[in-house]
């Protein structure tokens, strides 16, 4: 298996079955699968995910019942992964699956890690309310000025890396602190990563489970806070060592 695609899921069940298709097809010119690990969506997302892959090998489900959360999803999926090459994204159809070829090109290209960027030249944000986009553009403004600069977009959520980044930067926090920590880990330990732009769209069905008004966006913020400062003051030997 050439690449495996995470798809971390919890109450999809309308946006899921279209990714996967859309994910497939896009990586057509792959080996590659779909790996859903769902947090026994009460809206039955893991039952529509088991039917798909009873008929196709290249979709494949773990079904949590025991634990939640996004950031042990993700390990989780890459722990199970099977491809060389291991990636994820929002389920929510805001991060376009047509996108994946241009993050596995940047790989094949020399990169380690491929980040869809929402923040490099020429791109937008679409999928967000004016509130989102300010909280966004905060909080990564704030890891460029304090972290590297080479990155723009540490909160992405839309990966693909080479397996044998995750073999030593293991993914800590909660929600999606984890990718400024990861991001930031993997440049100061020296790989490659390398941004590539994409538009991001309007959640097609359900509820975000980001925020849904100002003071959940306060809330969430203060874990990337800490995360930023945090990454800012360790020394890099333990930045490193202890990815």
């Amino acid at each position: 298996m050439q690449i495996t695609i995470v798809l971390p899921t919890l109450n999809e069940r309308d946006n899921i079955l279209p990714l996967i298709e859309r994910g497939l097809a896009a990586l057509a010119s792959y080996r590659a699968e779909m790996l859903v690990v769902d947090d026994d969506s009460p809206d039955g997302t893991w039952q529509v995910v088991a039917d798909l892959a009873a008929g196709d090998p290249r979709v494949r489900l773990i079904r949590r019942t025991a634990e939640r959360g996004l950031t042990s999803a993700i390990v989780a999926g890459i722990d199970a992964a099977q491809g060389a090459w291991v990636g994820w994204m929002d389920c929510d159809l805001s991060m376009p699956p047509e996108d994946l070829p241009r993050l596995a090109a940047a790989l094949a290209a020399g990169a380690d890690v491929a980040v869809g960027s929402r923040y490099v030249r020429g791109v937008r944000d679409a999928g967000h309310t004016w509130v989102g986009r300010a909280f966004s553009w905060t909080i990564n403004m704030a890891a460029w000025l304090l972290l590297d600069r080479r990155v723009k977009d540490y909160t992405s959520g839309f990966i693909l890396a080479r397996r044998e980044v995750f073999q030593r930067i293991q993914l800590h926090g909660d929600y999606g602190e984890y990718c400024i920590d990861m991001l930031y880990r993997a440049l100061r330990a020296g790989y490659r990563v390398m941004e590539i732009p994409y538009v991001c769209a309007p959640r097609q069905t359900g509820q975000s489970k980001t925020a849904t008004h100002p003071l959940g966006y306060v809330i969430r913020g203060w874990n990337y806070v800490l995360t930023i400062l945090h990454l800012k003051w360790q020394p890099l030997k333990e930045l490193v060592t202890h990815a």
